[in-house]
């Protein structure tokens, strides 16, 4: 049984791989065929940032799926997905410091002492640096247990993230708050609840 789960996840990692580069795929695709509205720049900013935040929220989401279905094989999906979740915050950042600001590395200091939802996104960001550095097998070994530790940072990059989005929007807030939501259910679905030992085993006597 074991060896099927195996051969099922590693047919099913080119499958989500794939899935993974089509959102770059429809945004070059886009790009190229002058889809991107009026302000094309601010597009692909949102774009590449709203893919980076929902793969982010879909590692997390992870091991609670994990521990809802038991299906242990979900893990093995967590580094691909967190890698991309990298890969689109890469792409978001050089869309704004190449396209956006010219490659002035001046004004993008600037803006990140000077605006919050810069401050926060950027820390976000170099947060996941050493996240994706660190997240080979080889360096789970090397690590050993600080690796665990190191990577629990995934969740103060996740909330930067969403602190990110819903600062940076001047009107509707309602999708970044989506977000914030998934975020904080997904953190509360992580929590263990302590066992009440003592107060189950007397309200199994009174009945």
């Amino acid at each position: 049984m074991r060896k099927l789960f195996r051969d099922r996840v590693a047919a099913s990692k080119p499958f989500v791989f794939a899935l993974g580069l089509l959102p770059l795929a429809l945004l070059v695709f886009d790009t190229l065929r002058d889809q991107l509205g009026t302000d094309p720049v601010a597009q692909l900013e949102h774009r590449s940032g709203d893919w980076a935040l929902r793969l982010l929220l879909a590692t997390l989401a992870i091991t609670p799926l994990r521990r809802l279905t038991g299906r242990a094989e979900l893990v093995r999906f967590r580094r691909m997905l967190g890698l991309f979740a990298f890969f689109y915050a890469c792409v978001h950042l050089t869309v704004y410091l190449v396209v956006d600001l010219g490659g002035y590395w001046s004004q993008l200091l600037t803006d990140i002492a000077k605006r919050p939802y810069m401050t926060v996104g950027f820390s976000a960001w170099l947060i996941l640096v050493p996240l994706a550095i660190t997240s080979t097998r080889g360096m789970m070994r090397r690590l050993g247990g600080r690796w665990q530790r190191l990577h629990k940072l995934v969740y103060p990059a996740a909330l930067l993230a969403c602190l990110h989005f819903l600062w940076l929007v001047k009107a509707d807030h309602r999708e970044p708050l989506a977000y914030l939501a998934v975020l904080t259910t997904l953190l509360l679905a992580r929590v263990r609840l302590p066992r009440r030992v003592g107060a189950r085993k007397t309200l199994s006597e009174s009945i």
